[in-house]
């Protein structure tokens, strides 16, 4: 998935949820329901996701320096990390305490029709930038489920609007269930129950996508797609990789630094160099998503 593609995701689950967010405000403000004060916390809150994840994909283009040999790349991964840290908790946070203050200080749900409506629209605009997600997901995760796929990408962007997508569907189906039978029964209770369980859902999502986070900051392995793909281009060229490290230096971009061993020891140093030349270059042709190579030859004693 190009940096492009994932930030169309980006953009169309950021409409998603400005107007999804601003029909549910107006919705808890005639109702006053605590689950659909949640859902439209939640939904401002995946606004300020969205916008931060722009934010980290415009500054980790920035090409790379002095100070920065390597590039901005992850610089993607710390904004992802605040929309894990600060707005996913802060929105669970928030829903979870709603529905406690909703439980010690109950009082009846009014226009039920309102609420029911909106979060109807809003399941429908849900599931439309999910279903955007999902193909995009397929694409690259190449059979492997969705949780593999999480735990091993370098697509931030992706990751985070996916599971976003997710949470946003479980707390709109919560909430619906909750002022549902909040009306039905006439027991707020379930109200403020609702509430509570978005949270917990935010709060969940936030700790995973969070996990994912702090890998990529720390230095996680690229797939082992793209390390084969890499040991299979140098071997078409005539060296055993000895020694590989892969990892992720930013969205869609890999930092290898490779150990060779020439099979024809014959050649002189300047054949050696061409090779290894036209090796990287290929490299860079075949797999682009390998943005760093650093090689060294040598050989098994």
């Amino acid at each position: 998935m190009s940096a492009g593609g994932s930030r169309k995701v980006v953009l169309m689950a950021l409409g998603a949820n400005f107007g999804i967010a601003v029909s549910k405000l107006v919705a808890a403000v005639f109702t006053g329901s605590g689950s659909m004060m949640a859902e439209a916390i939640h939904s401002f809150a995946d606004c300020g996701n969205q916008g931060l994840l722009l934010l980290g994909a415009a500054r980790s283009a920035k090409p790379a320096n002095e100070h920065h040999p390597l590039g901005y790349g992850r610089e993607a991964y710390f904004w992802a990390f605040l929309v894990a840290v600060v707005l996913f908790t802060l929105g669970g946070a928030f829903s979870v305490y709603e529905g406690v203050e909703k439980l010690r200080h109950p009082h009846e749900l009014e226009h039920v029709g309102w609420a029911v409506g909106v979060l109807a629209l809003s399941v429908v605009l849900e599931g439309m930038s999910f279903l955007a997600a999902w193909r995009a997901v397929a694409k690259v995760r190449r059979g492997r489920s969705l949780l593999s796929w999480a735990r091993s990408t370098g697509d931030v962007d992706l990751l985070v609007v996916t599971f976003e997508d997710i949470a946003a569907l479980a707390g709109l189906t919560l909430a619906l269930v909750a002022v549902l039978a909040a009306w039905a029964t006439g027991n707020t209770m379930y109200d403020a129950v609702g509430s509570i369980f978005v949270g917990l859902v935010l709060l969940t999502v936030a700790v995973f996508v969070g996990a994912q986070m702090r890998r990529l900051i720390v230095g996680f392995s690229a797939e082992p797609s793209t390390q084969e793909a890499v040991r299979g281009v140098w071997s078409e060229h005539g060296f055993d990789v000895l020694r590989m490290i892969a990892v992720w230096s930013g969205p869609g971009s890999v930092t290898v630094s490779l150990k060779v061993l020439p099979r024809d020891l014959s050649v002189n140093a300047r054949a050696l160099i061409d090779r290894m030349n036209a090796a990287e270059s290929d490299v860079r042709r075949r797999v682009p998503e390998v943005t760093w190579q650093f090689v060294e030859p040598d050989i098994q004693d």
